[in-house]
């Protein structure tokens, strides 16, 4: 599977843009910036006068920025939050959510940990500082160092109300402004752990994952993301202000579309199944 690092937070703009083009701001998840980095470009080569500037920041950030009306897309590898949506309401905004791509959580070892598969129980211990030594799963007697992301992620968000069951982070998770960033040092560090979407897997390898004893490890892959078996597995959204219009929704629909999602899984994003792609398609 080939994979790139990139910068996590990445501005796209065209130079000689025609008068009177589009402009098309898009902010949030670092998750999902490639993607919407290479969709960017990609469209912008098919419709001269389109403009599309894309940032990350976390996901927090870019639903910031859709309640204060500074984008217009909001890219978000979480759903909004309940308080979220009642400030959205208060602001007279609309709340719009499709689902763009889907996306596997992967717990990153170092290639040299002996360790192969680990358990949710497991894991919530390791992260929740309740597991301190490597031998306490399998590993070699060493404490174990924690990688994870800020608490404006999405993922960091996801992680904790999936794996964690909503309690904290160890005092001593190492946080990093990016998967790429939690990669990085995982695959300089022996004996650490970090977690992040699969797409950003670079220099380290997976852990197998099992949500309970009696289930079956299960590596994140486009297919054990896309029917389910990988049990840290979710949707990636885009969140708007009001159902798109024009060069918005000309863009959405695109970016839903055969071609767009083929865009997605050439740059190791789990692309929609068809029926849930036709389903988000603006009307």
């Amino acid at each position: 599977m080939r994979r790139i690092l990139v910068i996590t937070t990445v501005f796209f703009i065209i130079a000689g843009l025609v008068a009177g083009g589009s402009s098309i701001t898009i902010k949030g998840s670092d998750t999902l910036v490639r993607l919407g980095q290479r969709w960017a470009e990609e469209y912008m080569k098919n419709n001269k006068g389109v403009v599309i500037q894309v940032s990350g920041g976390g996901s927090g950030t870019g639903i910031a920025a859709l309640l204060n009306g500074t984008t217009d897309i909001c890219q978000a590898s979480r759903d909004m939050k309940e308080k979220e949506y009642k400030l959205a309401a208060q602001k007279g905004i609309d709340v719009y959510r499709i689902s763009v791509a889907l996306d596997g959580i992967a717990v990153f070892l170092h290639e040299d940990n002996p360790v192969d598969e680990l358990s949710f129980s497991q894991l919530k211990g390791m992260f929740t500082g309740a597991i301190t030594n490597w031998n306490e799963v399998g590993g070699p007697d060493h404490r174990i160092i924690l990688y994870g992301r800020e608490n404006n992620s999405g993922t960091y968000a996801f992680f904790k109300k999936k794996v964690l069951n909503k309690e904290d982070y160890s005092d001593y998770t190492q946080t990093l402004p990016g998967t790429a960033a939690v990669v990085n040092a995982v695959s300089k560090d022996k004996y650490g752990i970090g977690y992040g979407g699969i797409a950003w897997a670079k220099g380290v390898k997976f852990a197998a994952v099992r949500k309970d004893n009696n289930s079956q490890a299960v590596m994140p892959s486009l297919e054990t993301v896309s029917n389910g078996t990988y049990p840290i597995s979710r949707e990636l959204y885009w969140f708007f202000n009001g159902a798109p219009k024009g060069e918005i929704k000309k863009l959405v629909n695109w970016a839903l579309s055969a071609e767009g999602q083929k865009i997605a899984e050439e740059i190791d994003y789990v692309p929609l199944p068809k029926e849930l792609a036709l389903k988000n398609e603006v009307k």
